[in-house]
């Protein structure tokens, strides 16, 4: 019964504002205007990736996967033009893949943020030529208790604003 009703606050959210924010209980949607996607701070969590078996041959720039082609061997990345390898180290996810669905996906099965429709192919897409997602912000990613492969963070620390990715067994992190 939550997930429904989590479900249909989303939907609500999205056609009245175009925005969602989780978890976050002191902002409002009005105040935040720049914003389609947010996720509170200091909760310690991250945003998980999809988990693909066979990369995309032509996904939509900024589309970001955990590659687990092989599963041995798995890798965040995102597409610019290129599949572009933010890991920069391998990692094996194939206990995770086991409970990962193996059936075919619904086509155009989507959930769109910022606009009505989208002619992007992705599980989740965020339209918007002025507005961005903010990442989970954490301190620290000792902190997460039990990171999942496909982890996405953005670490919020003095003399250590990054971005933070882990694909299964190891932290990579990138610095402006």
């Amino acid at each position: 019964m939550k997930k429904i009703i989590s479900a249909g606050i989303i939907l609500i959210s999205t056609q009245a504002f175009s925005q969602v924010i989780i978890g976050d209980d002191t902002g409002t949607a009005i105040n935040k205007t720049s914003v389609l996607l947010e996720f509170a701070a200091g909760q310690n969590k991250g945003l998980i990736l999809p988990y693909v078996r066979t990369l995309p041959a032509s996904p939509a720039e900024g589309t970001i996967v955990l590659d687990a082609s092989a599963p041995t061997a798995a890798r965040v990345k995102y597409y610019n033009g290129t599949w572009v390898d933010l890991s920069g180290q391998d990692a094996n996810v194939g206990e995770e893949m086991d409970d990962q669905p193996t059936t075919a996906e619904i086509t155009g099965a989507k959930a769109v943020i910022g606009a009505s429709t989208s002619t992007a192919d992705g599980v989740l897409v965020l339209e918007s030529t002025t507005k961005a997602m903010v990442l989970p912000t954490v301190t620290d990613v000792s902190l997460i208790p039990d990171p999942s492969p496909g982890m996405m963070v953005y670490v919020n620390k003095a003399d250590a604003k990054r971005l933070a990715v882990f694909n299964g067994s190891q932290w990579s992190f990138w610095a402006p």
